[in-house]
């Protein structure tokens, strides 16, 4: 969520930076400016009566000690009229907080000055690209069909369960999905991120406080009864952690991972780019989130980018990397890159990873600070990065390593899956 703050103070710069996403921001900016001068009218109206009230007990107690009752008594019906006057005063102050923070709520993050302006994925800029694309046979196979072909994965079994989209892993294909949410956690526990098992449920103030609601309420699963949300990513419980906390200086940065499910109600849709492990409702994913001091969350940034790329080397993945535009930046991020493996068989790139830097604005709303070298509190930037999301990995491990022979896995996992082959 955007500080009002800033919003006065930059608000043509914002204007011109939500245009980047799209955004008429002019209006909205203004309206917004135009509730928190009402809601700080209404607050100093507000202290000023409490004030008053709060001097006029003070005299009454001292004129009923002189023995002035009457003075006394024409001052407690004063006192009154200041009573209802608060009650009334509090009552437009606590509306128009409440209409300051729902609109605030649905205006977007700043972009970075690095965002390229655009209005869709066709304008997203490819900035690296890494490995050689196999040369594969006319006989290789989509993922879909290998998994049939080695009983791997039973996409039927899992409609008969629960419904498209929550696929069953079997035999080895089960063991493969195991052995690549350990590597993961293992390469980051390795790079000095903490492991974290966290709840798969959360409430309503964990999906406001990462920028989940009101946002993307409609993609999130909610259990009505107990009014939780199961999560879309292991980014909201990790990061819910640490909201509301004052941390000290030398704490920064923390660095989490954890190993969740996760789930989602996007809109379905038809063709082969949904097809198998393209897009699920409930599919496993290795998170990476940090908390940092704002001079130095661009250079952490930078370094989330290098780990997922070592990450994919050692996988043999042939990948590269998009800066996101304007048009297709998620809600929250003030900057992203996502990675992209190439699925052979398919002829497409996957969406594996994405990496964002949020800024303040997740923190602005967790009221997670720290308090600085000068004494003062301030906003920590938060960041979070997917390190693995495990489909389309594993789509792209089973096309890419297929052969006539059967499916190589790659070197890295056989001692985490305990076999070389996929026959």
């Amino acid at each position: 969520m955007l500080q009002v703050v800033n919003i006065r103070e930059h608000k043509e710069a914002y204007i011109n930076a939500l245009s980047k996403r799209g955004l008429d921001a002019q209006a909205l900016l203004e309206e917004v400016l135009q509730l928190d001068e009402i809601r700080r009218n209404t607050q100093a109206q507000l202290d000023e009566t409490l004030a008053q009230l709060n001097n006029a007990s003070k005299e009454i107690g001292i004129l009923y000690q002189k023995g002035e009752a009457e003075k006394a008594n024409n001052m407690k019906a004063q006192t009154g009229e200041w009573k209802e006057q608060s009650k009334v005063l509090q009552e437009q102050l606590n509306h128009a907080t409440q209409k300051l923070d729902e609109l605030l709520y649905t205006i977007p993050n700043i972009p970075s000055e690095w965002v390229p302006a655009g209005s869709d994925e066709n304008d997203n800029e490819e900035v690296f690209r890494e490995g050689e694309v196999p040369l594969l046979g006319d006989e290789a196979l989509p993922h879909w069909e290998l998994a049939k072909k080695y009983d791997l994965i039973d996409f039927e079994l899992g409609v008969k369960i629960t419904g498209a989209g929550f696929p069953v892993y079997k035999g080895k294909g089960a063991k493969l999905q195991r052995a690549l949410i350990t590597y993961f956690l293992d390469k980051n526990t390795e790079a000095g991120y903490t492991e974290f098992q966290v709840p798969h449920l959360v409430n309503e103030a964990s999906g406001f406080g990462t920028g989940q609601l009101p946002d993307k309420e409609g993609q999130m699963y909610h259990v009505g009864l107990d009014n939780l949300y199961l999560i879309p990513t292991a980014e909201v419980p990790v990061t819910n952690l640490f909201r509301g906390d004052l941390l000290q200086l030398d704490q920064l940065p923390i660095t989490c991972t954890g190993y969740t499910p996760c789930f989602r109600r996007e809109a379905g849709s038809y063709g082969a780019h949904v097809r198998g492990l393209n897009r699920l409702h409930q599919f496993d994913k290795v998170e990476i989130v940090r908390i940092e001091h704002p001079d130095r969350s661009y250079e952490a940034l930078d370094a989330m980018v290098e780990h997922v790329k070592g990450i994919l080397r050692e996988l043999k993945l042939p990948y590269r990397i998009l800066r996101l535009c304007g048009g297709d930046l998620g809600f929250t991020s003030a900057l992203t890159y996502d990675f992209e493996v190439f699925s052979t068989a398919q002829d497409r790139w996957l969406e594996i990873s994405s990496v964002s830097n949020f800024e303040t604005f997740q923190a602005n709303r967790l009221k997670l600070r720290f308090k600085d070298a000068d004494g003062k509190n301030k906003l920590v930037h938060t960041l979070n990065g997917s390190s693995l999301a495990l489909p389309r990995v594993l789509a792209g491990i089973l096309e890419n390593y297929q052969t006539p022979k059967g499916i190589k896995v790659p070197d890295v996992l056989i001692p985490y899956c305990g076999f070389e082959w996929i026959h």
